[in-house]
């Protein structure tokens, strides 16, 4: 895991009480899965990418350094702005965040998948980049502040575990979209993973605010 990812992740699990309610226990699935999910998307895009470098060179005719750029474009906003994430997540509600960083990694895929020239690949990139410093932080605070004693450990623990099974199949799952559909595919995958991390945060996540104003997020 990417050393300011960690560092951010450690942060978050602190700071969780603080920032949001615990939530009642017939949640509980909902808010495990919809923090997966959403987390999901910046784990596995995190190695997936790398497998399609030579089909998106081949497309594109661009040269190796340049392609580097692919990589760096999204990992370079990620690691600037996670301790930013956590903290609009403090403010402003880990669960709108989480939200807001979902959409704007969904738009960016789609941004990325649809790609006419590799400057508009590397935008929607960097968005993405984005988009997963948002959700990782707030996915995280979410989950330490809605769990308690040992259930807390045991979220957090495959809420990381399928974190890393995620990234450890990407590759697999990249070669195999990029041979058969061609590397736009692997940016499409990130939409069904997506649109279900917005719709159980929409039914399941409220944010610490609705004590005061009772209304979803």
């Amino acid at each position: 895991m990417n050393p300011a990812v960690q560092a951010v992740c450690d942060a978050a699990q602190v700071r969780a009480r603080a920032t949001f309610p615990a939530l009642v226990p017939d949640r509980a699935n909902g808010i495990l899965l919809c923090t997966i999910l959403a987390s999901s998307l910046a784990f596995i895009d995190g190695s997936v990418v790398n497998v399609g470098l030579p089909a998106i060179g081949a497309d594109f005719t661009a040269r190796s350094g340049d392609l580097t750029w692919v990589i760096n474009a999204y990992l370079l906003p990620l690691s600037a702005l996670l301790l930013l994430g956590g903290a609009a997540g403090d403010r402003f509600g880990s669960g709108r965040l989480l939200i807001i960083g979902t959409i704007l990694f969904g738009a960016a895929s789609v941004v990325s998948a649809l790609a006419p020239s590799f400057a508009w690949l590397l935008i929607g990139r960097g968005a993405q980049g984005v988009g997963a410093a948002l959700l990782l932080p707030n996915s995280l605070a979410i989950l330490g502040a809605s769990f308690s004693g040992e259930a807390r450990g045991r979220a957090i623990g495959l809420w990381a575990a399928i974190g890393a099974v995620m990234g450890a199949i990407g590759p697999v799952l990249g070669g195999w979209l990029i041979d058969h559909l061609g590397w736009r595919a692997i940016f499409f995958l990130n939409l069904p993973p997506a649109l279900g991390a917005i719709l159980l945060a929409l039914l399941f996540v409220k944010d610490a605010s609705a004590k005061k104003k009772p209304r979803w997020i």
